[in-house]
């Protein structure tokens, strides 16, 4: 008699990073981005707990996926940048990612990601963890520095930096979870994935 077949598995996210994070850990994975009204969905989340609106936030992109590849177990995830009640989201442009970060100068700030597993249409595990990072007190010529380093890419992450890369430069103290950072929550995930049969143990 032979083993159960392990279910395929999907990210539900168009996000580079969770890609590469979960094929560079050698965890195979079909990429199927949810279609998630997010601005909608965000507006109606309006005033709850940072980490609620990203739990809310993955958990209605892994289910989106689910309900149309009901055999697969969908990852959803997501991530909100915190900065006291301030909820700030992907910069629109580079006048705004530099507003962001000067907003952000020199202030600590939460960034809540949360991860969550879907089968059958349904949520069946969650997880949220919430880095704080702390910027420094750059200057406004390594702000003209940086933007020209990185370019418009830079306003496709929440912060207008990514920390694997330059915008580690931008800070001086972060506590919390690197693969968090950058926006999965891996190590919890691996482990719960492993006690699903998923992966190997």
């Amino acid at each position: 008699m032979g083993e159960p077949s392990r279910p395929e598995l999907v990210l539900a996210s168009a996000s580079r990073f969770r890609r590469r994070l979960l094929e560079e850990a050698g965890v195979p994975v079909r990429v199927v981005p949810a279609e998630v009204d997010e601005p909608a969905l965000r507006r109606r989340l309006d005033g709850r707990d940072p980490a609620a609106i990203a739990l809310a936030l993955a958990e209605a992109k892994a289910r989106s996926v689910s309900l149309q590849l009901r055999e697969a177990l969908v990852i959803g995830a997501d991530q909100v940048l915190a900065l006291g009640r301030d909820i700030l989201g992907k910069p629109r442009d580079l006048a705004e990612a530099r507003a962001q970060l000067e907003q952000l100068r020199s202030q600590s700030h939460a960034l809540p990601t949360a991860v969550a597993l879907a089968l059958e249409g349904s949520i069946v595990w969650r997880h949220v963890e919430t880095p704080t990072l702390t910027m420094r007190a750059f200057s406004d010529v390594f702000l003209d520095c940086y933007f020209a380093a990185c370019g418009p890419d830079i306003c496709q992450v929440v912060g207008a930096y990514e920390i694997e890369g330059r915008g580690i430069l931008l800070f001086e103290r972060i506590e919390g979870d690197i693969f968090t950072i950058i926006g999965l929550p891996l190590l919890p995930l691996l482990a719960e994935l492993r006690r699903r049969g998923v992966i190997d143990t």
